[in-house]
């Protein structure tokens, strides 16, 4: 039978055990990479986040148009090591004379897609879409 003593020191172990094998409050488990864009055609933009998922990434954002008569979209392209896109989305309205925020998945059906090209477009809803500016983004 152990005595007090003794059950109150192994009491004491095997809390102090079991708090440094804990994470500490508020850890939090590794965030996914982000990249921030810019493309930016005269007084008209597309600007956000680019989130990288392992075959996805999400495109969130805001594009930004100054005339009622020309609207202003955001299309996004994954791209392979041989520089072929291998996917597309878009955002699903375009703006005319103002601004909205988007977001919006691109998903890859092949590995090894480590650049997006975001591009700003004219905001058709019915093709052709006209990419008015675009660049390229690598995976951090």
């Amino acid at each position: 039978m152990p005595t007090p003593l003794a059950a109150a020191l192994s009491t004491a172990a095997l809390t102090a055990g079991m708090l440094l094998g804990a994470p500490a409050a508020g850890a939090q488990t590794a965030a996914y990479p982000t990249s921030s864009f810019d493309v930016t055609y005269g007084n008209t933009y597309t600007r956000g986040t680019i989130t990288w998922y392992n075959r996805q990434v999400v495109v969130s954002g805001e594009h930004k148009s100054v005339s009622a008569t020309s609207c202003r979209g955001t299309t996004a392209f994954g791209v392979d090591s041989k520089n072929h896109d291998v996917a597309v989305n878009f955002s699903d309205h375009g703006v005319c004379g103002a601004s909205a925020s988007f977001s919006f998945p691109v998903t890859f059906y092949v590995a090894g897609v480590g650049v997006v090209r975001i591009c700003l477009d004219n905001g058709a809803e019915n093709p052709p879409v006209k990419y008015l500016k675009c660049a390229r983004y690598g995976r951090p």
